[in-house]
């Protein structure tokens, strides 16, 4: 048996399995032509930041549009970051906003698909199986350097300024022998396994990056960890080999971990593996102080995935959204497509970013009106519903006591050719709805101040002798106009315009005050939709509240 063999014995002699037997466990995965296998890979900390969203939504979608795989696997070999439930709070926040797990974790402890586990923690044992066999070729190797040691290197590699880390010259246990890695280890002393690398200084690597293109970097010449002193694996062999057993064929995650890549394909190509497609997301931007800056779970709350879920955007606006930001083109199909599915979209990764898409709430809030303006009656109540019994139980009670009612109010001005956009955002509705409830309405009244109170309480109690429930939506308009004239206003703002002395005001002064004496609002839906769910009782009984309010 040569010294390399007798080295991985050494350190594996518990491990039975080869790489040829997680081969045959895991095959290449039988899929179309061209269909995207990718992965979304956490750590367990439960919070999902918004590039984290933004990152999920591209592989989904990435996957989806290609009839692929999109599979979650969480990365849990630093235990000290990990927080009770983290599993299932992430699965809860991708669910959320309709990011579905094809394969991979579910929970803690449910996990579906072929090509598990999906918890690097429960993957030990197939690790040290490819490390054993890097050893066996010579490829890797046990390294004794304790962290005073470690800390004396980079001190001298700092004076002198060159490249830090452990590689070369400064590469100690680079050829020890198994007699000497044997009695460290007999007499206790702890050691990681290292990549012993080819890599040559002044080597260059290129790759190209679905996003970003060409890239051309130095070659990896570090002894880089693969295993740590307990036996997991770090991040970077992690990576190598569960993306080569799960059959990932894009890798797209943030372009921070650019500077990993010429690691990882040497992996791959010590490994024997075919590397992944590599695709490097921008980071999402904010702007502040005339500049931009990266979106901070520090200093913004809306980078907590969990701000949405809260303020109640429904998925499908959330989807809108991160399309636009995924691709460019987005916006001008929606535009030629405004009734199209968004899985009609030809998504590519190619046209993404390259300097990393722009955050504003502000044009979420208008993509999400746009998107609930597109929504029926139905589907409204069920989503707002659905949001308010999580996050709003007063809501919650009024909109299940009576359904028919809160239907009948979701359904104004909805269906028709230019559906108001009054709700950004589920959070929006309680104050949206308010008047038609006695337990959220103030009763107060926001009258206009260019009529006095008595020309006000005249308009109203006028108006309760012309006001008819059963008038067509084709009737009370011009039963209110005819009242107006009658009481010396114009028949229509721009008479009124002409010879201002003439009248009072005009008509649209006249149903602004009993806009506000129904709904005490300035600004509503269609008046006459809001009277008709309200009934002829209510109205009536708030036209009288309204003048009493004005004559104190």
């Amino acid at each position: 048996m040569d010294s390399f063999k007798q080295m991985a014995e050494l350190l594996f002699a518990h491990i039975d399995k080869t790489p040829d037997d997680y081969e045959a466990l895991y095959p290449p995965r039988n899929l179309e032509e061209g269909a995207v296998v990718t992965r979304f890979a956490p750590s367990p900390t439960g919070f999902l930041h918004f590039g984290g969203l933004f990152a999920a939504f591209t592989e989904k979608t990435a996957a989806k549009t290609t009839n692929g795989i999109f599979y979650l696997r969480i990365e849990d070999t630093d235990k000290k970051r990990e927080v009770e439930n983290g599993v299932s709070l992430i699965v809860k926040g991708l669910n959320d906003f309709g990011i579905e797990i094809d394969e991979g974790m579910m929970s803690e402890t449910e996990e579906k698909g072929a090509y598990g586990p999906y918890m690097q923690s429960r993957r030990t044992p197939i690790y040290q199986a490819y490390v054993k066999s890097l050893v066996e070729q010579g490829l890797a190797y046990p390294c004794f350097m304790s962290e005073d040691e470690l800390s004396a290197i980079r001190a001298e590699q700092e004076s002198k300024k060159v490249l830090p880390g452990v590689y070369g010259e400064y590469a100690k246990y680079r050829d020890i022998t198994v007699e000497e890695a044997k009695k460290r280890i007999d007499a206790g002393e702890e050691y990681v396994v290292r990549l012993k690398s080819p890599g040559k200084e002044g080597g260059r690597v290129k790759f190209k990056d679905v996003i970003k293109g060409e890239i051309e970097m130095p070659e990896n010449i570090l002894d880089v960890v693969l295993l740590k002193k307990d036996g997991t694996p770090t991040y970077h062999f992690a990576h190598a080999v569960d993306d080569h057993l799960m059959r990932t064929t894009h890798v797209i995650r943030g372009d921070e971990w650019i500077s990993s890549v010429p690691i990882h394909l040497q992996l791959f190509r010590l490994l024997g593996f075919k590397p992944p497609k590599y695709a490097h997301i921008s980071p999402i931007m904010k702007e502040e102080n005339g500049g931009k800056r990266k979106l901070s779970k520090r200093k913004d709350p809306e980078a907590a995935v969990s701000y949405y879920s809260e303020a109640g955007y429904p998925k499908g606006a959330i989807w809108e959204y991160l399309m636009t930001l995924a691709n460019s083109t987005y916006e001008d199909w929606r535009l030629a497509n405004k009734d199209a599915d968004i899985d009609d979209f030809k998504f590519s990764l190619s046209k993404m970013s390259k300097a990393g898409a722009l955050f504003d709430l502000v044009k979420l809030t208008d993509v999400s009106k746009n998107y609930i303006s597109t929504l029926n009656a139905e589907e409204v109540y069920e989503l707002v519903t659905e949001w308010a019994q999580d996050n709003n139980e007063r809501l919650y009670n009024l909109l299940s006591d009576d359904e028919e009612y809160a239907k009948a109010i979701f359904a104004i001005e909805r269906g028709n050719a230019k559906p108001r956009k009054d709700i950004g955002a589920w959070s929006d509705v309680e104050d949206y709805i308010s008047y038609f409830y006695d337990e959220l309405w103030t009763r107060e009244r926001d009258f206009a101040d260019n009529l006095s109170k008595e020309d006000m309480i005249e308009i109203i109690e006028t108006y309760k002798d012309v006001y008819d429930e059963n008038a067509s939506a084709e009737e009370w308009f011009p039963a209110l106009r005819e009242m107006a004239v009658d009481l010396g206003y114009a028949k229509a703002p721009k008479e009124y315009r002409k010879n201002p002395d003439a009248y009072k005001g005009h008509v649209g002064d006249v149903a602004g005050v009993i806009r506000a004496a129904v709904t005490g609002r300035r600004n509503t839906p269609d008046l006459y939709e809001i009277m008709q769910v309200l009934g002829a009782e209510e109205v009536n009984k708030r036209f009288d509240e309204a003048a009493d309010i004005l004559r104190q």
